[in-house]
């Protein structure tokens, strides 16, 4: 199992289908569990793709269409039943506040768990920072209010050893200069700077339903891994303007203006029946990374640091 990937849970839009559940997706970072949009079934294709309520950490919902949080209702309760031994915190839309209250308290059940929320509530808004990383949200174009994820890992230092062996640092000097920033050594005075140089701090963003827009560009920019909608092909452009949502091209043509690294296509119309027809769209619009169709069930590791 790789310490960062994404389980993909369900990949239908509105209407599931004989081999595609509802939305669904866990994105695992390092030892934490970030559920994506539980929508109806989500529990079941839990256990099918071997993920447990106790690796649950944060929920986080783009919006209050069914397909989207339907699996809401079940998921809190599996959580509370399993008595998950840690905080569990969900992030959603302000404005759908009621919707959160209507599923977390949809039938009788006990509560054992301390469920925390932090709604999203203006665009551009940091959810959490817990040191590891930094997760926001942009409000995206949909006819209901919807949001989109980031989350961003700060930058670190790689330790370079040709540099540290040219100054005489090895041993437990290497991880002195590391806390500390500075360090004395045979009368010089060596900085982390001269040894170490600058290592990315990788990035994830779950782009859902919206048009063309600002918001998921921003969202996107410089993504290791992008996981976003294509509901509709490019020749119902139309229908994909009309009712808020991308075509495969589109998302093509964001994850390659952004510099995507890997694009994770999902959330599927029922009426199309070639999968591989949005991996040619995409790569029409321009993008050359790498590239997933998402198919229930799979997991997408995130790419190995450059």
């Amino acid at each position: 199992m790789s310490a960062r990937e994404l389980v993909v849970l369900g990949t239908a839009s509105q209407v599931p289908t004989r081999h595609r559940n509802h939305n669904g997706y866990l994105l695992r970072w390092d030892g934490e569990g970030i559920l994506f949009d539980p929508g109806e079934g989500t529990q079941r294709q839990m256990l099918l793709a071997g993920v447990s309520a106790h690796d649950v950490d944060r929920i986080c919902v783009t919006h209050f269409h069914g397909d989207h949080s339907l699996g809401l209702a079940g998921v809190i309760q599996r959580v509370n039943l399993d008595r998950v031994p840690h905080p569990v915190t969900a992030h959603y839309p302000a404005s759908g506040q009621h919707f959160f209250d209507r599923m977390r308290y949809a039938t009788a059940y006990r509560e054992t768990v301390r469920l925390a929320e932090r709604p999203a509530t203006g665009d551009g808004c940091v959810l959490a920072d817990s040191g590891a990383y930094t997760l926001q949200a942009r409000r995206l174009s949909h006819p209901v209010e919807s949001y989109g994820y980031r989350l961003t890992e700060p930058d670190g230092r790689r330790m370079v050893p040709g540099r540290l062996a040219a100054r005489g640092i090895r041993g437990p000097a290497v991880g002195r200069l590391q806390r500390e920033g500075v360090l004395e050594t045979d009368g010089r005075r060596v900085t982390l700077e001269e040894v170490s140089e600058v290592r990315r701090g990788q990035r994830f963003a779950f782009v859902m339903d919206t048009r063309m827009c600002e918001g998921a560009l921003e969202l996107a920019e410089g993504c290791d891994l992008l996981v976003i909608e294509a509901t509709f092909l490019d020749e119902d452009a139309g229908l994909a303007e009309e009712y808020g949502h991308l075509t495969a091209g589109q998302a093509g043509l964001v994850a390659a203006r952004a510099g995507v690294r890997h694009l994770v296509l999902t959330h599927f119309s029922q009426r199309y029946t070639d999968p591989d027809a949005f991996a040619r769209q995409a790569r029409a619009a321009g993008y050359g990374g790498g590239l997933s169709v998402a198919r229930d069930l799979d997991r997408i590791p995130v790419p190995a640091r450059v």
